[in-house]
């Protein structure tokens, strides 16, 4: 930790930050994975991170990325909701998010069954990007149904975590979550 503080710019917070992400996943076994998975590991002082997220109260200090972050995702909008939705709700987030999308503001979700996936759809036949945020690693694809749609959000956007590799979907992870999705965002809709 002392040869972190050392570096401008990291505090001795920002430090104790790195230092538990290292103790949480052995950095070989680690970097071997991001390298496999073929993902971007942004740290919070990378001109790529993402400038909105930089602004939220406690935003990640490291993000995994699968696929690309643009500049022009901070004109981007969160659509969320159950995982238990009745047909017009699904319906209904999947139209929000292909008229939005089509209008050029990036949509942001959770990859989660029901609202999340369908807004993640709604984008794609838009043709454009969408940003899904995990719960879990990104070599951890929950809820696993979404594997295709994982595919499909990292061919023409980005899915993000600032888990570990190969963190499980546990319950805590999905309010850590959901921070970073209101912190892409500039609103969101539930």
């Amino acid at each position: 930790i002392n040869e972190l503080r050392n570096v401008e710019g990291i505090d001795e917070i920002l430090a104790g930050s790195i230092r538990s992400c290292v103790k949480e996943a052995p950095l070989e076994k680690e970097l071997k994975l991001i390298r496999k998975l073929g993902l971007v590991v942004l740290s919070i002082l990378d001109d790529d991170y993402p400038k909105n997220l930089k602004e939220i109260y406690d935003p990640p200090v490291i993000i995994y990325v699968k696929g690309i972050i643009k500049k022009e995702d901070s004109l981007s909008i969160s659509i969320v909701g159950t995982r238990l939705h009745s047909y017009y709700g699904l319906s209904q987030a999947e139209k929000f998010s292909y008229v939005l999308a089509a209008r050029g503001i990036t949509v942001v979700s959770g990859m989660a069954r029901g609202v999340d996936s369908a807004s993640h759809k709604g984008a794609l036949k838009a043709g454009v990007r969408t940003i899904a945020v995990l719960g879990s690693g990104l070599g951890v694809i929950y809820p696993s149904e979404n594997r295709e749609l994982f595919e499909r959000i990292s061919a023409f956007g980005a899915v993000i975590s600032e888990f570990p590799v190969e963190t499980p979907p546990n319950r805590e992870n999905f309010p850590r979550r959901n921070r970073i999705i209101s912190g892409l965002s500039l609103g969101t809709l539930v």
